[in-house]
């Protein structure tokens, strides 16, 4: 019965439930690093984004002032302040060890060191007070837990596109992506049309060559290609890497824009001939225009494969403040900033929110150009 007119196969199901799944499964972890990215350290230490609306309740440590800024009240010296520095928050209790942090509810009045006595309340006020001056240049620490509220922030973006070196290599990463990307689609369009509708001898085995091409790794050819560069005068600089992600996009390019070019209806391109059009004028009014969808499918995998690169930055490009992509600042980040979690999922996010609306400005023409010239 599966294969009646106007019956869905069981298969159909199969397939549609298994897309949801892959759906969901890429759209939960970037949905909770967009989250993330608007957190702050202890609401992403205390729980998982998907607690970020509900209040977070987590132990934190404050260090309180030190003797210097002790106050005589009447005899009574006084040191105060607020474990929340500022920010918001509800003490549920208090303690002065790590070993037992919620030892005393909020609002008790407990004895502390040198005989000093320790009040904290619920708002994170607290005032230590002792009958004789207190000693010593540090202040003892406090350990409370706390019921913090959901809160949101835009700090982390403007440390990271800021101060953190992110904008720069933000830029850096435009500067290199945009031109690797528009190049070899100029360069590979005129290889294709060649290809497709030009006779010429050995046209077959440069069809061949460009497929074998597609197969081969590129790390072969990073260090050899970097020799050239350096004994031809480009050396570390953009033009290196815009001619480097231009070779090794080059086989996809012109692998994918002739068998597009090539399931093109061939009633066209001989009533242009007729009418006495050349092979450029042919190219350029008829064939790319109707090349656009494999056009728009090579730029996506191409300007993605760019934009996520690190090896071929690394080569060809440099590690100076000027030169280094994001891929790159990010990995710095995570060396020096490896508990920052705020700062790396903020900078994560800014890496992958360009290919995202690329992504989906043009993925429409994806599944066309992919398709092109599988069937006649």
């Amino acid at each position: 019965m599966d294969n009646i007119v106007g019956t869905k196969s069981r298969l159909v199901w199969v397939v549609n439930l298994s897309a949801l799944a892959l759906v969901l499964l890429w759209l939960f972890p970037t949905f909770g690093l967009l989250v993330s990215s608007f957190r702050d350290r202890d609401q992403i230490t205390a729980s998982g984004w998907w607690k970020a609306m509900f209040p977070a309740e987590q132990t934190l440590q404050y260090r309180a002032p030190g003797a210097g800024d002790a106050v005589d009240e009447n005899g009574v010296f006084v040191i105060s302040g607020n474990v929340f520095e500022g920010g918001r928050g509800s003490v549920k209790s208090f303690g002065t060890s790590a070993r037992d942090p919620g030892a005393f509810p909020a609002g008790e009045t407990v004895p502390a060191d040198d005989g000093a006595d320790l009040t904290v309340l619920q708002n994170g006020d607290f005032r230590l007070t002792s009958a004789t001056e207190f000693e010593g240049r540090r202040g003892m620490r406090i350990f409370v837990t706390s019921v913090t509220p959901p809160r949101f922030t835009f700090e982390n973006y403007g440390r990271v596109l800021g101060a953190e070196g992110l904008g720069r290599a933000f830029l850096n990463t435009m500067t290199v992506s945009i031109p690797a990307t528009v190049i070899p689609i100029l360069v590979a369009a005129f290889a294709a049309y060649a290809l497709a509708w030009m006779e010429f001898p050995g046209r077959a085995l440069l069809v061949a060559g460009v497929v074998g091409l597609l197969v081969v790794p590129l790390q072969l050819a990073l260090i050899p290609l970097l020799k050239l560069h350096n004994e031809i005068g480009l050396g570390k600089s953009y033009l290196g890497i815009w001619l480097a992600h231009t070779g090794f996009g080059l086989p996809l390019a012109v692998y994918l824009l002739r068998n597009y070019m090539v399931g093109l209806p061939r009633e066209i391109i001989e009533s242009a001939r007729v009418d006495g059009a050349t092979d450029f004028q042919i190219f350029l009014k008829i064939i790319l225009p109707l090349s656009f969808p494999a056009l728009a499918s090579f730029a996506i995998f191409q300007f993605l494969w760019t934009w996520n690169d690190l090896l071929v930055a690394l080569v060809f490009l440099g590690n100076t403040q000027d030169q280094l992509v994001m891929t790159g600042q990010l990995k710095e980040l995570m060396g020096s900033r490896g508990g920052d979690w705020e700062i790396l999922a903020t900078s994560a996010f800014v890496t992958i929110a360009v290919p995202l609306v690329v992504f989906f400005a043009m993925q429409k023409y994806l599944v066309r150009g992919l398709l092109a010239g599988s069937v006649k």
